[in-house]
């Protein structure tokens, strides 16, 4: 099959085609924006990240016993680049990939994808229940509660930021900013 790039409005189909969850969909939504943001403040291909991060778990929903590897097959019968399903393969590296994050858009993706979760987390129990005044240093102080939202890998959230070579707060903050550009669409 010959390779075709897809648009964002072809990729959102596929989501909402494997993805019915309210749950799911919206982490979508937060990775897609922070992988915006960051694409941005990078110079980097806003859309081929924004993308890539909108699909990182197609799968996870339907197959999550399958998570990354059937992304893989469905993203490969539909024709994508081996660019971008590459980038979605490494989001799930040591835990169900062995596609270590290489590229940028990858070590990024790698970074953020527990990242949002813990910021959605810290969000949801403030007073405004929303992004849009939340602070790096209440994030940092939920971090090193680890009882508080004990499903985010912290481990992977390090070694990402470490790739990346960027401190931690540093990080939260661009994911803080990246989840404010799709808050209404998150709910938060």
């Amino acid at each position: 099959m010959v390779e075709h790039t897809p648009t964002y409005d072809e990729a959102l189909a596929l989501l909402r085609e494997f993805n019915k969850g309210d749950s799911l969909l919206k982490h979508a939504y937060c990775v897609e924006g922070v992988m915006r943001y960051i694409a941005r403040k990078k110079g980097e291909d806003e859309e081929k990240w924004g993308i890539i991060g909108l699909v990182h778990d197609l799968d996870y929903e339907r197959f999550p016993e399958q998570h990354c590897r059937k992304t893989r097959e469905i993203l490969e019968e539909r024709g994508w680049p081996a660019e971008y399903i590459r980038a979605v393969m490494s989001h799930g590296w040591g835990i169900c990939s062995d596609v270590e994050p290489q590229t940028d858009v990858e070590k990024t993706l790698y970074a953020v994808d527990e990242l949002t979760g813990l910021v959605a987390a810290v969000a949801i129990i403030r007073p405004s229940k929303s992004v849009s005044d939340l602070e790096a240093k209440s994030v940092m102080k939920k971090w090193k509660d680890k009882s508080f939202a004990v499903g985010v890998n912290r481990e992977v959230i390090e070694r990402g930021a470490e790739m990346l070579g960027v401190e931690l707060r540093d990080l939260v903050d661009d994911v803080i900013m990246g989840m404010r550009e799709v808050a209404d669409r998150i709910g938060l």
